[in-house]
């Protein structure tokens, strides 16, 4: 009996130590990651990824690395579910046409409002030069809201589904999150791109070590007891 809570007791402990070495590594990697995240917000723009590249586009290459881009609009706007620091309302996505290839361009933010004037969401005419936050795409749509395409509801920038039901053809598998303009009337609004890593990896490192060292206690007093009878009899 006392040989099988041994080693039950080893087990255990030997879970929550690794389980805490794991997060201790995790805990790492989410810091190296803010790190270079940090790193490309602040760099100046470099050129979006062109097409030979996109295969080697990824979130831990590529995202949130300052892009510019040059070209002009192709015509449209989609309106995707937003909720930012200016309350509920949308982003205006809309198809840029540059080097050959098109991407998606996120012109920035709308209020609902805003939203039901058409001259507000229609691409500005002409060659622009656009700077912004390369962003991956969401596919799927939100917690417990998919896009509905035939409906065109979104709640995510789908890149590929809003490519397809705008029939734009081929698209960059990324998208830009404009810079904030210098006119700070401008509307769409950019530069609201969100930066934030949730980081408890130290958290539940302490947590499954602390489980560890409970039970390394529970089974010495367990074993201590059990001792102490054997002894006593």
């Amino acid at each position: 009996m006392l040989a099988l809570l041994a080693a039950g007791f080893a087990t255990l402990i030997a879970g929550f130590v690794a389980l805490g070495i794991w997060q201790v590594e995790r805990l790492h990697w989410k810091l190296d990651l803010i790190a270079r995240v940090e790193a490309r917000v602040h760099a100046p723009p470099v050129a979006a990824p062109g097409p030979a590249q996109w295969g080697s586009v990824t979130d831990q290459s590529a995202a949130y690395r300052h892009v510019a881009v040059e070209g002009q609009y192709r015509p449209g706007a989609t309106l995707v579910l937003a909720n930012t620091e200016r309350g509920p309302g949308f982003w205006v996505l809309s198809p840029f046409a540059t080097r050959g290839f098109t991407l998606l361009v996120n012109r920035g933010f709308v209020s609902q409002a805003q939203a039901e004037n058409p001259t507000l969401l229609a691409p500005p005419a002409g060659i622009h030069r656009v700077t912004g936050l390369l962003r991956m795409s969401e596919p799927g749509g939100a917690f417990l809201r998919r896009n509905d395409p035939a409906g065109d509801r979104w709640y995510s920038r789908d890149v590929a589904a809003i490519a397809q039901a705008q029939r734009l053809g081929t698209v960059a598998p990324y998208f830009i999150d404009v810079d904030r303009a210098a006119d700070p009337t401008a509307v769409p609004v950019g530069g609201l791109t969100v930066v934030h890593f949730r980081n408890a990896h130290l958290i539940y490192a302490l947590t499954w070590f602390a489980l560890g060292l409970l039970s390394v206690g529970g089974a010495f007093i367990l074993f201590r007891s059990e001792w102490r009878l054997r002894r006593g009899r």
